[in-house]
Parts: C-alpha cells; sequence; structure tokens
C-alpha cells in the first residue's frame, strides 16, 4: 500500500513538473509571434518573410520529434526532457543580439528544439499513468499549449517596458530555472523503458499504417493549425482591426488560452466517449467556425427604387474574438482526442508514433504560417488564412467519414472506434 501510494505520488510529481516544462517551452517556441512584429517592422520584411520568421523554430521542433520520442521510449523522458531544455537557453539568450534577417533564422533554428518537448514528455507522463487514465494525463501535460497564452501575455509587456531584446534575456533565465526545477522533481522508473534497436528509418515505417497516416491529417489541423494561427493572430488583429500591440496579443490569448488549457478536458472526455467521437464533433465545430471566420470585410452596392444603396457584412472584432475563442476549446478537445487515439492503438509504441504525429502537427504549424503570409501577399485578404484551413478541415471530415462513420453509429450509445482488425 506504501508503495503504491509512493508511485502515485511520483506520477502526479512527474506530471505536474512536465506540464511546467511544456508551458515554458512552448511560450518559448512562440515567442516570434509577439517579437516578430517590432523585428518585422525593423527589417521592413513583407507578409511572406515573415510567416518565415514565425515558422523557423516550428521546423527545428517539428522535425526532432520522432528521434526524440524513439530516445524518450529508449532512455526515459527526465534525462533526455532535462538535456532538450538545456540546450535551448544559450539560443535564446543569443536572440537579443540578432540583426539581420539570417541572423533571426539561424537562431531560431536552434531555439526551435523546444518545441520537440511534446514527443519527450507525452510517453513520459503516460507511463505512470493506468491505461483508463493516459487520456487524461496526456491531456494533462498537452495543456502546456497554454505557453503560447502566456508568451502573449508577459512579452507584449516587457516589449513596451524594456524593447524586444528584453523578451529572450527573460526567457533564457525562465528556462534556466525550469531546468533546474524539472530534474529536482521529476522521476525515472526503468519499467517505462522499452528497450529496441528500431533505428529512424525503420521508424518511419509506421507513415505505412494508413491509420498512422490520418492521425497525421487530424493532427496537422487541431495542433499546426492552433500552432499557426497562435504565431498569426497578434499581427492580424494589429493588421484588420488597428488595435495596440498590447490589446492584440490579450484578444488573441481568447484563442490560445483555451486552446492549451481545456485540453485536459479533451482527454477526460476521449477517456470517457472515446476517441473517435471527441474528434468527429472537433472537426465540425472547426468547420462551422472557420467557414464564418473565412469571410472577408465586403462593401457592396445595391440599386433599390430610392437609389444606390451601400451595406457592409464582415465580422466585427468582438464576433471574431467569440469564433477564435470557439475554435480554440475545440482544438483543443482534438489534441486530446488524438492522442488517445494513440495511446489505444499503438500501446507499445507511444513515443515512436507520437513522435510521427506529433511531427506532422508540428510540420503543419511550420508550413501555414508561410502560406498565411504567401496568400496575403497575393490575394491582399487577410481572412484568406482562414479559407486555407476551411479547406484543409473539409479533407479531414471526408477522409473521417469514408475511414469511421460508415462503420459506426456516430450517435448511437454503443459506437466504437473503426479499426482495421474488424
Amino acid at each position: 500500500m506504501a508503495s503504491e501510494l509512493r508511485n502515485q505520488r511520483k506520477a502526479w510529481s512527474v506530471l505536474i513538473v512536465s506540464t511546467l516544462a511544456f508551458t515554458v517551452c512552448f511560450m518559448v517556441w512562440m515567442m516570434f509571434g509577439v517579437i516578430g512584429i517590432p523585428i518585422k517592422k525593423a527589417l521592413d520584411l513583407n507578409s511572406t518573410q515573415f510567416g518565415l520568421l514565425m515558422a523557423t523554430p516550428v521546423l527545428t521542433g517539428s522535425l526532432v520529434r520522432v528521434p526524440l520520442g524513439i530516445w524518450t521510449d529508449r532512455y526515459g523522458g527526465r534525462i533526455v526532457m532535462t538535456l532538450l531544455m538545456a540546450l535551448t537557453v544559450p539560443a535564446i539568450w543569443m536572440m537579443s543580439y540578432a540583426t539581420a534577417y539570417w541572423h533571426f533564422l539561424t537562431i531560431g533554428l536552434f531555439v526551435g528544439l523546444a518545441g520537440g518537448s511534446f514527443s519527450v514528455g507525452t510517453p513520459y507522463v503516460a507511463r505512470w499513468f493506468p491505461k483508463n487514465r493516459q487520456g487524461m494525463a496526456m491531456g494533462v501535460y498537452g495543456a502546456g499549449n497554454s505557453g503560447a497564452a502566456v508568451n502573449k501575455f508577459v512579452a507584449p509587456v516587457l516589449l513596451v517596458a524594456f524593447g524586444w531584446t528584453m523578451v529572450p534575456q527573460v526567457y533564457a533565465a525562465i528556462m534556466l530555472g525550469t531546468v533546474i526545477l524539472f530534474w529536482l522533481f521529476s522521476h525515472s522508473d526503468p519499467s517505462h523503458l522499452v528497450p529496441s534497436n528500431v533505428t529512424f528509418k525503420d521508424q518511419l515505417k509506421s507513415l505505412k499504417d494508413p491509420k498512422v497516416i490520418k492521425y497525421c491529417q487530424y493532427y496537422s489541423i487541431v495542433f499546426g493549425g492552433y500552432v499557426a494561427l497562435s504565431l498569426w493572430m497578434v499581427q492580424y488583429y494589429v493588421g484588420e482591426f488597428g488595435l495596440d500591440i498590447r490589446v492584440a496579443a490579450l484578444l488573441a490569448a481568447c484563442f490560445s488560452l483555451p486552446g492549451g488549457v481545456l485540453r485536459a478536458i479533451g482527454g477526460i472526455l476521449s477517456d470517457k466517449f472515446g476517441a473517435h467521437k471527441v474528434t468527429w464533433w472537433v472537426m465540425w465545430v472547426s468547420w462551422i467556425c472557420l467557414f464564418l471566420l473565412s469571410y472577408p470585410q465586403t462593401d457592396f452596392t445595391v440599386m433599390t427604387v430610392d437609389g444606390p444603396k451601400t451595406f457592409h457584412i464582415g465580422l466585427n472584432v468582438y464576433m471574431f474574438t467569440g469564433l477564435m475563442f470557439i475554435l480554440g476549446i475545440a482544438w483543443a478537445f482534438g489534441k486530446a482526442s488524438v492522442f488517445k487515439y494513440i495511446s489505444d492503438d499503438y500501446p507499445k509504441n507511444i513515443g515512436a508514433i507520437s513522435g510521427i504525429v506529433g511531427l506532422a502537427g508540428g510540420m503543419g504549424g511550420f508550413v501555414l504560417p508561410i502560406m498565411f503570409g504567401a496568400l496575403m501577399d497575393l490575394t491582399g485578404i487577410r481572412s484568406s488564412a482562414f479559407m486555407l484551413m476551411y479547406g484543409v478541415v473539409w479533407v479531414s471530415l471526408i477522409w473521417m467519414y469514408w475511414t469511421e462513420v460508415r462503420q459506426t453509429p456516430v450517435m448511437g450509445t454503443d459506437a466504437k472506434p473503426f479499426s482495421l482488425q474488424n
């Protein structure tokens, strides 16, 4: 009994300190979402260059997810997470001394390592809990996505008070303190290690599994879209509604905060109702929100019996923020439900499969901001970013319908996720 209580205390200690570490890592990963605005002005960047600037850290954080997931299975999450965070500290500090565009891109690649922390912590915390509570554990850990919102609260204050160069210096100090706290309060369990001689090339073969590819598609929306819009929203509010950067960051947090914190609730719902049901409704809510968000500000003139009359159609800042809030909640649930699929279907290979799916999500977060910028340069329409996301959600809905919904009653109480073995 005493041993069981001790293990439970260790499990919760690991979960709490890992969630804190992931929150700080995500805050650092999203840094360009705020400090990128004065940098864009200083370097006179166009929207495509700005999108690449914000997306560069996301690229590294995505590419390292597969090896980090494998190393976590093999060596344990405690040592891998500690080394990963420690490696980012010098790069974060050096960011404050960058002056040229290529400086920011190069240093951003190293800062982006922080984004790989997701595929370390997910299998690390999951293995401390029984199967019926793994969705909850991964959901709580994934709530560290709220670091994107923390960044929007902290960075604008530092930026306005001291200039943007103070932000990376403060973030480097916070990361160093987090490394120490994590090492002191985390634990290791040799029984959680998965002995494996799997190479990276062998691991990539899991992409031949159609279920893995499908989960990658889902995650490229609920996580990749979340990362991309978290980076994009502050400058969107500034450009579309003419807001001050502090107000813009506060309103952008209405999307980022629920999109991170409520992931834990998504994990609990996925444990109770199943990954399939939660993901299906997440996609439909996303589809509706993105349809409304896609509509650009429009003025049109109609000839009436009294002469021409001009009408305006478009979302005001309050309606826009409300829809973004709902979208953030939906994607929080979706991020948790996708990983519930993984823990259900690949219980002995969580680290490696979560690395593959996390890579896909992260690559979505890398590609989308660049596409947002390119579309805006091409069309001049800011809401084209939402038009793009609307199309991507359509792909997932159609895919999900043909592979899962036609096989199982979505509204039925006896619904079960579709399996290739059925």
